[in-house]
């Protein structure tokens, strides 16, 4: 196994692309790759200040390391969400990244904005703790990007998690998911555009970029993610991809350039100002805030809370 660039031995194998890199020429390509996929689709403008959400993973970390080098003002945002030594461990690897590095972050810790982390959040909603964390972030991520003004955030989905996605979506099909899973949403007012640079590389290809940069990751998954549908979702589309190489990405640009045009050609869905928050949403209360009452309600009820205690929407941020 050789380079493709070099002809020295290879490091990685890229089976579902037919060649192989050395370390120098695997880095040099993964770069200019995001940078390919960022300019194909419009992401970012050059030197553009960007939020990255950053959990400590090796997908946000690459990232938030690859935005940096190619130029970009990216500030790191994390969410300390209160899932016990787990969530100390993400914030002490995401800390330490930042400082090695001279890089801004921004922190949001749930328990201290909302009064619960994660696991009370669940207990009181009763959500699974995956749905419940999920709204949270997402919210929290487009508030602190507004309210900064950052025109987007960037997430370090990979092709892994998209093609898990949208197998999930068309197992149990939901246009309005379907329609609005691509590699950018564009920002609206009060929405900061969502950009997903890694959407081509799988999960394989961001660890060998993690491994060979030499960056510090929590290599631990979430808790609670035990058990999730997208991990078996993953698992099935990995047995195609061992006995059909690329089969994934070309699962997801097929249905990125030939079905998802036909999905968003339709109108667009109407948006007001949510009477809680201001921020947009379908209804007249978003779901961000209507959750967060019911577990204010609940936690009332039991004396979990001093009494008078109010939610407000608004989430701290410390640097």
């Amino acid at each position: 196994m050789v380079c493709r660039v070099c002809g020295q031995k290879a490091q990685v194998e890229l089976r579902g692309r037919g060649f192989s890199l050395c370390k120098e020429h695997y880095l040099e390509w993964f770069v200019k790759e995001t940078e390919r996929a960022i300019r194909r689709h419009r992401m970012l403008q050059p030197g553009e200040r960007v939020l990255v959400a950053v959990s400590g993973g090796k997908d946000s970390l690459a990232l938030w390391d690859v935005l940096h080098r190619l130029g970009y003002r990216a500030v790191g945002l994390h969410l300390q969400l209160g899932i016990g030594a787990y969530s100390e461990r993400s914030l002490e690897v995401t800390q330490a990244f930042a400082r090695e590095r001279g890089l801004e972050l921004l922190v949001v810790d749930l328990r201290q904005a909302y009064g619960f982390g994660v696991p009370e959040l669940a207990e009181l909603s009763g959500r699974v703790a995956c749905s419940a964390c999920g709204l949270s972030k997402r919210y929290i991520l487009n508030q602190v990007a507004v309210e900064g003004g950052f025109r987007a955030v960037a997430t370090g989905h990979n092709l892994d998690d998209e093609a898990a996605v949208l197998f999930g979506n068309l197992l149990n099909p939901q246009e309005d998911a379907l329609a609005r899973q691509s590699p950018v949403l564009p920002e609206r007012p009060g929405l900061a555009a969502r950009v997903k640079p890694f959407y081509r590389f799988s999960e394989r290809e961001v660890l060998s970029y993690t491994l060979l940069r030499g960056i510090r990751y929590l290599h631990e998954e979430c808790p609670n993610a035990k058990g999730a549908k997208g991990l078996l979702y993953k698992e099935a589309l990995n047995r195609v991809e061992q006995e059909m190489p690329g089969a994934k990405l070309r699962f997801l640009e097929g249905f990125l350039e030939e079905i998802q045009p036909r999905l968003q050609a339709g109108e667009e869905v109407a948006l007001r100002e949510c009477q809680r928050c201001g921020y947009p949403t379908t209804g007249a209360v978003c779901s961000f805030c209507r959750m967060w009452e019911a577990v204010y309600r609940r936690a009332q009820r039991r004396r979990l809370l001093p009494e008078g205690a109010a939610f407000s929407p608004k989430a701290p941020v410390r640097s």
